[in-house]
């Protein structure tokens, strides 16, 4: 599963603000950070492309609106379920006598209580 996380140019500069005002957070910030805004317009058409030639029905690419990390997280929590839900996924079958290692493990509990 492939997610591209969109932000706007806006939000960007809003992370950006809580980056330098929460020291927490300023190991996240650089000097490129700023440097690579004046390129936002080209960055955003490589990635349309990238996303239009890569994005396949077995595989495709997920875009998710991100300026809020909640409603991300929702999405992408939602896109998993519905996969995980539709591969109709079962436990194996297993490849042991579990009455045999049931005895064997009630066995090893009395041993170790003696």
């Amino acid at each position: 599963m492939k997610f591209y996380l969109h932000i706007s140019s806006e939000e960007q500069l809003n992370r950006f603000q809580d980056r330098l005002d929460d020291p927490t957070r300023r190991w996240k910030i650089s000097e490129s950070d700023y440097k690579e805004r004046k390129y936002w317009k080209e960055y955003t058409r490589a990635y349309e492309d990238v996303l239009r030639e890569t994005s396949t029905g077995h595989s495709p690419w997920y875009i998710i609106p991100s300026n809020n990390k909640w409603f991300r997280n929702l999405a992408i929590s939602q896109i998993v379920v519905e996969k995980l839900v539709s591969l109709n996924l079962k436990l194996p079958k297993p490849q042991v006598d579990i009455s045999a290692i049931r005895r064997k493990y009630h066995q090893a509990v009395a041993e170790e209580k003696k």
